[in-house]
């Protein structure tokens, strides 16, 4: 893959790169005129989704920050976006564009005042794995072994810029008001500029290596204070395949099920112990070792859950909250769903639709244990997406919908309802983590 010698950092070199995208896209969409007349509808407009999803993916990787970081997150919600666009913009988790040796070695001294050759006995200018914010590289002091994260230049100053330009695409590509997801922007934004400062990384990660203690198989790497900033984070090498490796690889369901219970446990137990969540889990963030255990390597994004949004928001994963209206209506009104100018038609749709996604998103919290390697399940949340998606009557609602702690609390328990069924892993004990908060 081809290194980066520089990116984009000045307004106007970002947004020109965005308007040479467009240009691409409003070419493959000339094509495609042409292309459905001559061919099959269907296949036409598969290969205009490739086109565009390849020309899209190809500007934001020499871009990177905040924009890459909007594609990986939509790559992890399938019902979103079409295959071709989820396909693509998913090797943002890990498999981006690196920037040279070179280059990253200069933001190594600029960040911390050393050259790489004076903090460790061996750098790998090479990387190992490059995502949307930073890359990876493999370091040595003597014989032991650490990964060097190290932030893309100008990354966490384009964050509010690169936002600007997004804005008006989103808003547009999901017939969204601005003033109904202001507040969704600025809860992105937040997390995005939280995201580029590694020592809130570290320290989140320092804090959880203390609070996971009590979970079985579970690995957290430790931080290297005296080669950690701002910019530049150095941690233990933890060495395994990736979580999507790992569901490719191993056919041995015991292995399977020992990992996906204990990202199940590490999940449920962060949230309903410590109210603080990992919000990004996606597989590029999760390794098995030779020992079969799950380590957690990203804590970049880690999302605190105010106490009384947790309680209106896990009442919905009772049955009496959903199936009585009171109850329900209720609670949905202390969530923000409803909202007082609602019609009684609002509400008799906002009713119907909640209830009938909570039915199936509730269904592995119902039982003692549940089977993630059963495929009708994961095809339910699939459907249910889609049915979302296109729904004409839910877009036509006026108001501001839902609390804006549902964006990163959403995310993140569908995007482990995702893994669970990508290990394609057998019963797993669904209260285990009540076990490890006594």
């Amino acid at each position: 893959m081809k290194s980066l010698d520089r990116i984009p950092q000045s307004k106007v070199e970002r947004v020109s790169k965005v308007l040479k995208m467009g240009a691409q896209v409003g070419g493959n969409y000339v094509k495609y005129f042409g292309d459905r007349i001559m061919n099959n509808e269907k296949e036409a407009r598969d290969r205009l989704n490739a086109a565009n999803a390849e020309d899209i993916y190809n500007g934001l990787s020499e871009l990177k920050g905040s924009a890459l970081k909007m594609a990986q997150m939509l790559s992890m919600d399938d019902g979103v976006l079409p295959k071709e666009y989820v396909e693509k913009f998913s090797l943002a988790q890990f498999n981006v564009p690196p920037l040279s040796g070179p280059l990253a070695e200069r933001s190594f001294k600029k960040a911390l005042g050393i050259a790489t050759y004076e903090a460790f006995t061996r750098f790998d200018p090479n990387s190992s794995y490059a995502a949307s914010i930073g890359q990876v590289h493999q370091a040595w002091i003597d014989d032991r072994k650490y990964a060097v994260k190290i932030q893309y230049p100008g990354v966490a100053e384009s964050v509010l810029s690169d936002l600007g330009m997004i804005k008006p695409i989103a808003l547009r590509m999901f017939s969204l008001k601005e003033e109904e997801v202001e507040d969704y922007f600025k809860e992105i934004q937040n997390k995005l500029l939280e995201e580029t400062d590694y020592t809130k990384e570290a320290e989140s990660l320092k804090e959880v290596r203390e609070t996971a203690k009590c979970i079985p198989n579970l690995r957290i790497p430790y931080v290297q204070n005296n080669l950690s900033g701002k910019s530049v984070l150095t941690m233990e090498w933890i060495a395994g395949d990736h979580l999507s490796e790992f569901a490719r690889r191993e056919l041995n369901i015991q292995c399977r099920n020992k990992i996906a219970q204990t990202l199940w446990d590490f999940y449920l137990y962060h949230i309903h112990k410590h109210r603080k969540v990992h919000a990004d889990p996606h597989p590029g963030n999760f390794k098995v070792t030779k020992n079969n255990e799950l380590a957690v390597l990203d804590f970049g994004c880690m999302k605190e859950i105010p106490e009384d949004f947790y309680r209106s928001f896990f009442k919905l994963a009772e049955l009496k909250y959903v199936e009585e209206d009171n109850l329900f209506l209720e609670t949905l009104r202390d969530l923000a769903v409803l909202n007082s100018h609602d019609s009684v038609e609002d509400i008799e749709l906002i009713k119907t639709t909640f209830r009938e996604m909570l039915t199936i998103i509730n269904q592995p919290f119902q039982h003692e244990q549940f089977d993630f390697s059963d495929p009708s399940y994961y095809k339910k949340l699939l459907y249910l997406g889609s049915q979302m998606k296109d729904n004409k009557a839910l877009k036509q609602l006026k108001g501001k919908r839902g609390s804006r702690h549902f964006l990163y609390v959403n995310r993140t328990l569908i995007g482990l309802l995702g893994l669970m069924n990508s290990l394609n892993a057998g019963p797993v004990r669904v209260s285990n983590y009540e076990n490890l908060m006594r």
